[in-house]
């Protein structure tokens, strides 16, 4: 293994923001592994460019390698790679530099926009929710289309882009996977990119204790989630039925979706799965509702003895409206189901990276009873965690693809910037901005009164409801926002919210604000509470 300052992961460029043209800052290092993984090539490049180190040339330089260094590797320190990737982020910068604020589209490209719009929806088989398709480029939480609009990306593709768009590492990253041999990798080929992302995020997962000793990646979060079930029942089998929390969500895979709370996306599937579900804690937190929740769960075990594998738990609702749960709450149903022997598995694909903690387990006090998590969207890949006693005995866990080369290379990238950019911790900046975002929206709804009201969610997942709290009205305003410059989404139902799921590692506070006047703008128009005509 490597260490230095700023290193994240093999092949990568250490401790390089942003650079300038042909410049590095002083210091800064490259490191590469051999094929034992122990030996280490270090370039000190020391304010030089990398063809300046690379033949000895100027004071001060150091080269040391094993002689066992990989070709592979040989590649990567190649003068070449690194001018074209120097170049590369140049130009990014450049482009970059011209994206300021908010813009509407251009007049001239409205036509071919929205001719691709209509092949893309014969294409799907479906219109988009938005009118949205990217040129390709961004900065930050700002993304522009290609009908030269620019918009202010508070949605991130539900939670998936936590660097924004066009992060430069992001950058660096896809260059060197591009490097790689294969564009995926999977059950009979892994990467050594693959056991650091595996052993990162069981490091995250056990840094507060707890048990989760092992690792799988894969490509969706239906399919970590599907890998979650099958471990429980595998585990505990002959017991085959889920318990879950209403308005739970977990994917849209047949069995998935016998668990997603959502009769719709059940339609004309046959059931393979079955589930039951507990009445959550309401957002007060009141007694009455943990007393509801607890005695239906004790209702439940005691009717089908021994037939649940798992709890499943999202710690903040995640399509069910952003509501997250308590502490003591949570604790109540999990001795409860451990009572009779019942796993604990812990939903992550959508709030992994957005509290105050890299797991919402860990926000909430819970790692000792985290038996199997999942995690996705923000890691840009997905994963199963799970305990060493609940390895599988047989061919359980196995696929062609477990992910692309590039979104490995992303993952690494994504975790050390969450980390160097403060998010974490009960100061971090995830509570921070949550507490300014959740205090402008309060503002928001004593200025426009039954236009908006809260709760406001948890850490950088924020959502409000509007108006009526019906459908209607939240499709209604998402869209007008949409219109204006912000990009937001629905959630939940009865009442359905607007929600924001912000770029942790790049929002700032002037990017709340500038959010907060696009809402101001667009709630001053609507005159009715429900908003639709």
């Amino acid at each position: 293994m490597w260490h230095g300052p700023g290193s994240f992961g093999f092949s990568h460029l250490a401790a390089c923001p942003l650079l300038k043209r042909s410049s590095r800052p002083k210091n800064s290092w490259v490191f590469f592994s051999d094929a034992s993984g122990d030996g280490v090539i270090q370039v000190n490049l020391g304010g030089l460019s990398f063809a300046e180190a690379a033949s000895g040339s100027g004071r001060g330089t150091r080269m040391s390698m094993n002689q066992n260094h990989l070709l592979a590797d040989q590649l990567r320190a190649d003068p070449r790679v690194q001018q074209a990737e120097q170049l590369l982020l140049a130009a990014l910068a450049d482009a970059q530099a011209a994206m300021e604020g908010p813009k509407p589209a251009r007049d001239q490209l409205q036509a071919g926009f929205q001719q691709l719009l209509g092949r893309l929806e014969v294409a799907r088989g479906g219109a988009t929710y938005f009118p949205y398709l990217s040129s390709g480029l961004g900065s930050g939480p700002w993304v522009e289309l290609a009908d030269g609009s620019v918009k202010l990306d508070f949605i991130a593709g539900i939670g998936v882009h936590g660097l924004g768009h066009s992060h430069p590492r992001l950058l660096q990253a896809g260059l060197q996977a591009a490097l790689e041999d294969t564009v995926m990798q999977g059950n009979l080929q892994q990467h050594r990119s693959s056991l650091l992302m595996c052993e990162r995020l069981v490091s995250l997962a056990t840094a507060q204790g707890g048990g989760l000793a092992h690792c799988l990646l894969t490509t969706s979060g239906a399919m970590a989630n599907e890998n979650a079930l099958k471990i429980a029942f595998h585990n505990r089998a002959p017991a085959d039925r889920v318990l879950a929390l209403d308005n739970c969500f977990a994917g849209r895979s047949i069995a998935m979706a016998q668990l997603t709370d959502r009769p719709q996306y059940r339609t004309g599937v046959p059931t393979a799965l079955a589930v039951d579900y507990l009445p959550p804690e309401d957002p007060d937190h009141s007694p009455e509702s943990q007393t509801r929740s607890l005695a239906s769960l004790d209702k439940l075990l005691r009717r089908h003895p021994g037939k649940y594998a798992a709890l499943w738990l999202e710690l903040v609702a995640g399509e069910g409206g952003y509501y997250p749960g308590s502490t003591e709450y949570f604790m109540k149903l999990i001795t409860r189901a451990k009572q009779d022997d019942v796993l604990i598995i812990f939903d992550e694909v959508q709030t992994f990276g957005r509290l105050s903690e890299p797991f919402a387990f860990q926000h909430f006090g819970l790692s000792e009873f985290a038996d199997i998590v999942t995690v996705g969207k923000i890691t840009q890949l997905c994963a199963t965690l799970y305990r060493q006693e609940l390895r599988p005995k047989g061919p359980l866990l196995s696929q062609t693809f477990t992910a692309a080369s590039s979104s490995i290379a992303a993952a690494l990238v994504v975790l050390d910037e969450l980390e160097q950019a403060g998010c974490f911790g009960a100061g971090g900046q995830n509570m921070q901005r949550h507490e300014y975002f959740a205090g402008r929206l309060h503002e928001l709804s004593k200025k426009h009164p039954g236009k908006l009201s809260g709760p406001y969610g948890c850490g950088m997942m924020v959502a409000f409801t509007p108006g009526d709290g019906s459908a209607e009205a939240a499709n209604a305003l998402v869209h007008a926002l949409f219109e204006a410059g912000l990009m937001s989404f629905v959630a939940g139902g009865n009442p359905s919210r607007v929600r924001f799921l912000p770029p942790p590692a790049v929002t700032t506070k002037q990017h709340v604000d500038v959010a907060i006047e696009m809402m101001d703008g667009v709630l001053q128009k609507l005159d009715s509470e429900r908003f639709p005509h």
